[in-house]
């Protein structure tokens, strides 16, 4: 889905055919990094975690060679982009999954920006905090509920304590570091209570379709799971 919507706004923002330099930070298992690699694009995923940038090398030791050459893997934290990049060194800047770790985001927001050139578009994914009652709510956990609406922190699957982000308060700190939001997206309207290990159902594509025009339509939007907001470089 994640990956349909960024499309999407690379399409609207770049000629078509151009090979963009894209920085994928907190790149996990490098699934996106490397789906952008095999499109022709020149990408850097930096990943802190040891064990991830291990299946991510080795899953990229087993591309064509064209395809090698277009990537690269740095184990290091997001917060460094200044130490590894000079300013306007990416067209593209992916930051999924990664703010809910992060207590004060602010810093490594603009670090991001920092590193887009002009008209560069950064596209972040984040835990909705104004939906954070929903998943409780809809498992009749009514106490969870009562205190999601007052609070950004939440506990995730892994059993970590993270946080969320507000649409609002992320759309002010866009605009505050010169890239300010072009384009949102709600990710998970529907299928956030579904158990990790279930099993794709046989009627995938309605479902993917309901989800995709859900999380382009309001009101469903704002009460999606995630947030995928993009913003451009000033």
């Amino acid at each position: 889905m994640v990956a349909r919507q960024l499309d999407e706004q690379i399409a609207g923002r770049f000629p078509v055919g151009q090979r963009l330099r894209v920085l994928d930070v907190g790149m996990g298992q490098g699934t996106q990094a490397l789906r952008l690699a095999r499109i022709g694009h020149q990408v850097t995923g930096v990943e802190r975690d040891a064990k991830m940038v291990a299946v991510a090398r080795a899953a990229l030791s087993a591309e064509p060679e064209g395809i090698r050459e277009r990537m690269r893997i740095l184990e290091g934290d997001g917060r460094d982009t200044g130490v590894h990049f000079l300013p306007g060194s990416f067209d593209v800047v992916l930051c999924h999954g990664v703010l809910m770790y992060v207590e004060e985001p602010d810093a490594l927001l603009a670090g991001l920006a920092r590193v887009l050139a002009p008209g560069g578009l950064l596209s972040l994914l984040v835990r909705n905090a104004d939906a954070l009652a929903i998943r409780p709510g809809l498992s009749g956990d009514w106490a969870g509920a009562l205190t999601a609406f007052d609070t950004t922190a939440y506990r995730n699957r892994l059993g970590l304590d993270v946080r969320a982000d507000r649409l609002q308060t992320i759309s002010s700190t866009l605009a505050g570091i010169g890239t300010p939001l072009h384009a949102w997206y709600g990710v998970r309207v529907f299928t956030d209570t579904a158990p990790d290990d279930a099993e794709v159902p046989e009627d995938v594509e309605p479902l993917l379709a309901v989800e995709e025009r859900a999380g382009r339509t309001d009101p469903y939007r704002a009460v999606a799971a995630l947030l995928h907001l993009c913003g451009v470089r000033g």
